[in-house]
C-alpha cells in the first residue's frame, strides 16, 4: 500500500466503556481502511451484521471490520459469517492488534480488487 491504512475504532450504542477504544485508537494513530469495533454490552450479535450489512450497501467490501471486547466464542463464527474477520479477546496486546491490522488491510484490499 503506497498511502498509509486508516483505521475507525469505535464503540456502539450504550456501551459505556471507552478505555480499550481509545488505547487501541492510538496505538494505530492512522487515520479508514478498517473498522474496529469495540463492545460489552452484548449486542455484538445485532451491531456486527448490520454495520457488515450497511458496509456491503456502501460497497465498502474492502474495508476490514473486526472487533473486540467481551464476546463469548461460541458467537464469533456467527460473527464470521456477517464480516467480522477476527474478534480479539480483552488482555489482546496492542502489538497482536497493529500487526493484525498492517497485514490485513492490504490483503482485503487485494481480495477486493481481484474480486
Amino acid at each position: 500500500m503506497k498511502r498509509p491504512i486508516r483505521v475507525v475504532v469505535a464503540k456502539a450504542g450504550l456501551d459505556g466503556h471507552d478505555r480499550g477504544a481509545k488505547v487501541v485508537a492510538r496505538a494505530l494513530r492512522e487515520d479508514a481502511d478498517a473498522i474496529g469495533l469495540s463492545l460489552l454490552s452484548g449486542a455484538h450479535n445485532y451491531l456486527f451484521p448490520r454495520i457488515s450489512e450497511l458496509m456491503r450497501e456502501k460497497g465498502l467490501d474492502d474495508v476490514l471490520l473486526f472487533g473486540g471486547g467481551i464476546i463469548p466464542e461460541a458467537d464469533i463464527p456467527n460473527l464470521r459469517k456477517h464480516g467480522v474477520e477476527r474478534v480479539f479477546p480483552p488482555g489482546a496486546s496492542l502489538e497482536e492488534i497493529t500487526t493484525y491490522v498492517r497485514e490485513a488491510v492490504p490483503r482485503k484490499r487485494g481480495m477486493a480488487a481481484s474480486g
